[in-house]
């Protein structure tokens, strides 16, 4: 199931020349004006030289009045933005701008687009000569480093002639909205998931598992072996020999995701954010569920929900799970996470699977998403993922040096085992508690769901 959503649409828009002063000198009349101080070395000879000075300067001033009226027609160009793919998050994407040129006059242009900061660094700087009737084409790359929606702005150009004289200013109204999506690039990298998904699928509809699932399927004879809770004691009354219940795995179950967006999603490994690397892992979950069969639905929070889908399956529903986690953002408040475990408990009240991808705070105390989870545990599948915190382990594979050294060696150790009884705990009160590196975090939750689905266990 292709997961790819459309590029933004072209834009094209006729320039507009600047009201006041929206005209200047060219490089080449101060190289012209320049020159023409060379009649100060004849004024040693003669002092009538000054006349051919003055004469100099009022022909080159006569000729780039003359050539800014030929500048006029530059108000008949028309410029357009075209994109080359959707914009995902560190992924390039090309951007070609065309200027059609539908005046008589060959113009040069320079060409500067208002890109946020958050698609480009810097501002891209492109230089054009489009001949008469004709159109040139200029191409610059964005590269975004976070997600969202942001707005492109204007372009403004600097025209010219061949003369190179006087320069006009413009500008050409492509202001849009565009929207940055996860990775798109690790979504397709994920094949041979969609594949073991596919066949784990199959292999469920053709052996029909009996005895893993909840989902009632049909009644038989008692058997060795078989389980006394699933005797059935109203058939075996009226039957008058032990009759049992045969239970299948559920289909189309529903996949909850749950993103933890409070401030310590925020954090940085690399270039990317831990709630990157989360949203990276819905995604890439999102599809290999659908892809198997399974209902998939998003919750994203911090201090209030952020995004919010009920469970579904499909190339329309993924879509719009992808438009939902490309708006996800970080918080620099702590998220609420009591609020998203009552707000998941009113929404699903059927047995599900909860994948709910966190970081747990530093502190001597149980942290509030822990019981959060844990209130869900009894009615559902909790797999609790636990972004890992690299800096600590690389600090404890250190041998300290000196005493500072020492109690930031100290510290780590307490805090990496303080987190490991916490999800030592969780395990045993039956949540499926573990934790990750945000670089594997998508691999170790497709393979844990997978393992699940190949198990019947939800």
């Amino acid at each position: 199931m292709s997961l790819q959503p459309l590029a933004p649409a072209a834009r094209a828009e006729r320039v507009t020349l600047r009201v006041g002063i929206g005209f200047g000198f060219g490089d080449r009349f101060f190289v012209l004006l320049v020159a023409g101080l060379l009649w100060i070395g004849l004024l040693f000879w003669s002092s009538k030289f000054i006349y051919g000075l003055c004469a100099w300067d009022a022909f080159l001033l006569f000729a780039w009045f003359l050539d800014l009226r030929r500048l006029q027609d530059s108000a008949q160009l028309v410029v357009e933005r075209e994109f080359s793919s959707p914009l995902a998050l560190q992924e390039a994407t090309s951007i070609t701008l065309t200027v059609v040129n539908m005046s008589t006059t060959t113009l040069r242009a320079q060409l500067l687009e208002d890109i946020p900061t958050a698609l480009r660094s810097t501002p891209p700087e492109l230089s054009l000569s489009i001949p008469s009737g004709r159109k040139g084409k200029a191409i610059y790359e964005l590269r975004p480093t976070a997600r969202g929606d942001y707005e492109l702005g204007r372009s403004f150009l600097r025209c010219q002639t061949r003369l190179g004289l006087a320069q006009r200013w413009a500008e050409a109204d492509l202001r849009q909205a565009v929207r940055v999506y996860p990775s798109l690039t690790s979504a397709k990298r994920q094949q041979v998931f969609l594949l073991r998904s596919r066949r784990i699928e199959l292999e469920r509809r053709l052996l029909r598992q009996h005895g893993q699932g909840k989902e009632f399927e049909y009644l038989r004879d008692f058997r060795e072996g078989d389980e006394f809770r699933d005797v059935c004691w109203t058939a075996t009354a009226r039957r008058g020999k032990p009759v049992t219940r045969v239970h299948r795995a559920e289909r189309n179950q529903a996949v909850w995701v749950v993103i933890d967006c409070g401030r310590l999603m925020r954090a940085r490994i690399g270039t990317l954010s831990k709630l990157d690397f989360a949203v990276d892992a819905t995604l890439n979950l999102a599809q290999v569920a659908s892809f198997g069969g399974d209902r998939v639905a998003l919750l994203a929070y911090g201090a209030r929900i952020q995004q919010r889908l009920g469970p579904g399956r499909g190339h329309s529903h993924l879509s719009a799970v992808l438009d939902q986690l490309a708006r996800v953002h970080g918080e620099a408040a702590e998220a609420d996470h009591l609020l998203a475990a009552t707000t998941l408990m009113n929404l699903q009240t059927r047995r599900s699977l909860i994948v709910w991808l966190t970081d747990l705070s530093e502190t001597a105390m149980t942290p509030e998403v822990v019981q959060a989870a844990m209130q869900m545990a009894g009615r559902h599948i909790v797999l609790f993922a636990v972004i890992g915190q690299p800096d600590l382990k690389n600090l404890v594979a250190k041998r300290p040096q000196t005493e500072s050294e020492l109690y930031r060696y100290t510290a780590a150790i307490e805090t990496i085992h303080r987190r490991e009884i916490t999800l030592a705990r969780m395990r045993e009160r039956g949540t499926l508690a573990m934790e990750v590196e945000a670089r594997e975090i998508s691999t170790v939750v497709m393979n844990r769901y997978l393992e699940l689905k190949e198990k019947g266990q939800f």
